[in-house]
This record gives structure tokens, C-alpha cells and sequence, in this order.
């Protein structure tokens, strides 16, 4: 059987990426994608970073800073003084900002 020269690797390093999928920021958070996927919504109302509009990836870090963000306390160097922390869900449910929506498009 003919030896054959070992090839080189074709990645030489790893590059740590900084954009990401949906399925690796619910990871990050620890969710499953279909959990993430339910309650995206209640966390872009609470200034979750959304998604690039092209590619639809997250940005890891901006992720990862509104995560710590919600922590003011033992991250104070990520909150302007005059910044209200974003650790409380919204006053309203999503179904009463709904209902409110709805009604102000029928009243015109």
C-alpha cells in the first residue's frame, strides 16, 4: 500500500465567530430554538439585540452585553448613569400592547 504525504490543514486557526444563527444565541441564553423563537419578541421589547436585517445572524457580543446589562450592579461600566436597567418584562403583556394596536387600527 503507497504512503502518502500528510496534508496540511486547511483552517490553520480557528476564527471565533461574530455573528451567529438563531440556534447558537438560544443556546447562549440556554433556551431551546422553538423557546428562543417564543419569547424573542418580549426580549427585542426589552432591547435584546435583533438580528442583522441581511443576514440574520446576532451579533455574539452585543448579545452578551445585554445580558450583562441586566445587571447594572455588578456591571456598572454598561450602563450610562441617566439609563434605566432593562431587567423587568414590560408593564403590559404582548396581548395587551396586541388588543391596543388592534383597537387604535379600527378606530383609525
Amino acid at each position: 500500500m503507497p504512503k502518502t504525504a500528510p496534508q496540511a490543514c486547511v483552517i490553520r486557526f480557528r476564527v471565533e465567530p461574530g455573528d451567529v444563527p438563531p440556534e447558537k444565541v438560544a443556546r447562549r441564553l440556554h433556551l431551546t430554538l422553538a423557546a428562543f423563537e417564543a419569547c424573542k419578541t418580549r426580549l427585542f421589547l426589552r432591547g435584546f439585540p435583533r438580528p442583522d436585517p441581511d443576514t440574520g445572524m446576532y451579533d455574539l457580543e452585543a448579545v452578551d452585553r445585554w445580558r450583562h446589562r441586566r445587571h447594572p450592579t455588578l456591571f456598572p461600566e454598561l450602563t450610562a448613569a441617566d439609563e434605566p436597567p432593562t431587567s423587568k418584562a414590560p408593564a403590559k403583556s404582548l396581548g395587551a400592547i396586541a388588543r391596543e394596536a388592534e383597537e387604535r387600527r379600527r378606530n383609525g
